[in-house]
This record gives structure tokens, sequence and C-alpha cells, in this order.
């Protein structure tokens, strides 16, 4: 009987090392579970502060371009030629053009591609020419092989144009009035080749306008570094490039983008490898564009660009979707636990907000989509996840009612 109990009580203290050994291991592995959650909270909140810190510091060199009256002007009026490529433009080419043939100051040329267009845009284009003299219309029936069609386009005004300043824009632009005047007089002034604005966006939903906000965001460190001239910067926008036409004949220009989607960018960075300089602004209200009225809009428009943009490297923006959703899961879900770490990942998510109200107000735009910004980060993440997955799964990208196959568009693409 005293072997039995015996044996009992050390089975009993057997069972009870484990069980304190097991609770032991799992306070550790907790412990362990919570310093790495907590770690992470700070990592968040260190790149969301860091992020909007370089912004910020970044937002002294991306400014809106100077009014006319802190300008100097030459005696006599830049020659300046416009060239607009436009597709199926019918409900907004003729708004875009009578704006664009208000421009105070200059001596217009205005070169219009169009580019095998099956609406009624053939039509206004050739009535609007027989109002004003200015305007030529060039149409293109047929896409020459291994070329875009906006690229082959814009190629084609550029052959045309004849005077010593040439304007690459949207058909979907507003332009103020004297917006190119002042673009000429800031590249006198500041002795360079290229001036772009980054585009401003029609009135739509908060969220939209929050979208373009998140949009500049990412553009003021591109402007920042090309206004400072540092080595191997370059920025370039489709809204409003205006180049000096020896120095855009120089670089190459469109014949060298022939199968390059962000064509726009890249002119900015062939206008670079030529040794040319370029100064970048805000473009706000002097170049809006009439993009998407809603977030979900805009998911389509970027469908073609984002994987673009990183040289269709399918890793890349794998890595960059995963970060942006982790980090906004972070900064939404930190503050719920009431930690310190927790809070600051918050913060930190939200400072963005700080950068975003800035460009607002240079946009004139209301505060609040600068405030609900941090929100949309992962329609932007998976926006970028829809431009790999449909460009991968066409095996290309269709545009303008033409297929690019990817492996004709990597091979072809300047980067």
């Amino acid at each position: 009987m005293a072997d039995r109990e015996t044996l009992f009580s050390a089975l009993g203290d057997e069972r009870s090392i484990t069980v304190r050994c097991r609770c032991k291991d799992e306070r550790a592995e907790a412990q362990f579970v919570n310093t790495l959650i907590t770690l992470a909270f700070w990592a968040v909140a260190l790149l969301g502060f860091c992020t909007t810190v370089q912004i910020l510091l970044d937002l002294r060199f991306a400014q809106r371009l100077p009014s006319l009256d802190s300008l100097s002007r030459a005696s006599t009026p830049p020659i300046v030629s416009v060239v607009l490529a436009a597709r199926n433009e019918e409900a907004r080419i003729e708004s875009c053009l009578r704006q664009l043939l208000t421009q105070a100051g200059v001596d217009l040329q205005v070169i219009v591609v169009d580019d095998r267009s099956s609406d009624q845009t053939s039509k206004i284009l050739r009535r609007l020419a027989d109002e004003d003299t200015r305007l030529t219309v060039v149409r293109v029936e047929e896409l020459p092989d291994r070329w875009l069609g906006k690229c082959h386009a814009c190629a084609v005004g550029a052959a045309l144009a004849t005077g010593e300043w040439i304007l690459f824009t949207d058909a979907d632009v507003w332009l103020k009035p004297d917006v190119i005047l002042r673009a000429v007089a800031v590249a006198d002034r500041e002795s360079v080749d290229h001036i772009c604005l980054t585009p401003g966006v029609a009135r739509g939903t908060l969220a939209a306008q929050a979208w373009h906000l998140m949009f500049l965001l990412g553009l003021v460190g591109w402007l920042s570094r090309a206004n400072r001239d540092i080595p191997e910067a370059y920025v370039g926008m489709g809204a409003f490039n205006l180049v000096r036409a020896s120095a855009y004949r120089v670089s190459g220009g469109y014949e060298a983008l022939r199968l390059t989607v962000l064509d726009d960018v890249k002119l900015g960075l062939l206008l670079r490898r030529a040794g040319k300089r370029t100064r970048g602004f805000i473009g706000g209200d002097d170049a809006e564009c009439q993009w998407s009225l809603n977030a979900l809009g805009m998911i389509k428009i970027f469908e073609k660009n984002y994987f673009a943009a990183v040289n269709y490297r399918l890793a890349l923006i794998l890595a960059a979707s995963i970060a942006m959703s982790l980090f906004w899961l972070a900064g939404l879900i930190g503050p719920l636990t009431g930690s310190l770490a927790g809070r600051a990942a918050g913060l930190g998510l939200l400072s963005l907000s700080i950068p975003a109200i800035l460009i607002a107000r240079k946009s004139s735009w209301s505060p609040a989509a600068a405030l609900i910004m941090p929100l949309i980060l992962p329609l932007i993440a998976f926006a970028m996840l829809n431009s790999a997955i449909v460009t991968l799964r066409q095996g290309g990208i269709r545009w303008r009612d033409t297929f690019y196959p990817l492996k004709l568009l990597r091979k072809g693409n300047v980067q």
C-alpha cells in the first residue's frame, strides 16, 4: 500500500511539474508574441512618422507654378507648339481645345493627332480647325508595327512642331489661360529645358480626392529631387510636359519611347540622360484632369500603369502591396489594443494626413479629403495588384483598342 501511495505521489508530482513547465513555456511563447507585436507597432509608427517628415521636407521644393506677376517675361511672345494625341474624345475634345486656344502671351500652334478615332472626334476636330487657323489636325488611319498608339501620335505631332517649345498634354486636361506663358518664363528664369505639372483633378467624391492626394504624395519626392538637380533624378507628367524643342530632339523623343507605357515619366528620364534639367510643380487647377469621379474608377484608370511603373517586376509589386496593406492594418488595429505602441502606430498612419492637408490647401481642396486619405491605402494596394494580375492574365495590355504582348512591352520599355 505504501509503495502504491508513493508511486501515485510521484506521478502527481511529475504531472504537476509537467503542467508548470507547460504553463511556463506558454507564458514565454505569449510574451515572445506580444514583444513581436509591440515591435511591429513601433516599426509602423517609425515608418509613418519618418515618411511624413520626409514628405514635408520635400514639399519645400515642390510648389505651385509662380504667378505671372512674380515672373519677368521676354519682349516677344514665345512660340509654343502644343501636341495632343486624341482617340474617341468626342465628350471633351471641344471644351479642351477651346480652353487651350485661349492661352495668352504665347504664339500658339496646336497640333491634334486623331489616333484612329471611331466616334465624332474627327468631325469635331475638322470643324474647330476651320474656325481657327492655329489648329492643325492630323489623322492616323493605321498604327505602325511596334508602336503604342499614343506614343506614335505624339511622335507624329512633334515632327510637325515648329515652335521653340513643345507642350505635350492630354485631351482630358483643362489649362488655365496663362499657364504656358508662366511655365516658359520659369524655364527661362531657371535655365532649364523641361517644365512639368502634376495633374489636378476635377471635383469628384471625397474618396476620389483622397486617392488623388495619395497619388500626389508619391510624386512629391520625385519633384523635389528633380528641382534640386539630384543626379539621376527625373520626372514627367502627361498632363503638362513642356520641353524645349531642341532638347526633345537631342533626347531621342518619342522615337525612343515607342513601346513605353509610362511615356510621360520616361520622357523626363530621356531628358535627364541627355544632360537636360527639369523643374516640376504641383498643378492644382493650372492643369486639371477629368479623371474618374470615384475611387473605384481610379482602379480602372491605373490598370495599365502600376505594373509598368515597376518595369513589370511581379516581386516588387507584391512586396509593395503587402507592405502597404500591413502598414495600414497595423495603424488601424493598433489603437484598439490600448497599448502605447499600438496608439503610436495609429498616429504614424494618421500623420500622413499632415502633408496631404498642405497639398490640399495648395490645390484649393477641402482638408476633409486629406483626413480620410490614410483609409484608402488598401485600395491603392489592390489597384497595384490588379494591374499586375490583369496584365499577366491577358499576357499584355489593351490600350486604345490595340493589344500589346507583355514580352514586347518588356523588351521595348525604356528603363
